[in-house]
């Protein structure tokens, strides 16, 4: 039972839902920057009314797929 809750618990890390200000953060960037790269589509998001939300997994694989582009 133990291990199924570990299995679970990193599951949802990958798919936890971020805002922009987290994405910021985690980038090192502005918020500005990060509005701009979902606007254009180029930075992996979706839309919710007026909110730009990001799954943490999406997040972590563009960017690795940046880094392996240089």
């Amino acid at each position: 039972m133990n291990g199924e809750r570990q299995a679970v618990g990193v599951s949802e890390a990958n798919g936890e839902i971020l805002t922009v200000m987290d994405v910021a953060r985690f980038l090192r960037v502005p918020k500005s920057t990060v509005y701009k790269l979902a606007r254009v589509g180029e930075l992996p998001a979706s839309k919710i009314g007026k909110h730009w939300r990001f799954l943490r997994r999406d997040i972590h694989e563009w960017l690795r797929a940046r880094s392996q582009q240089n």
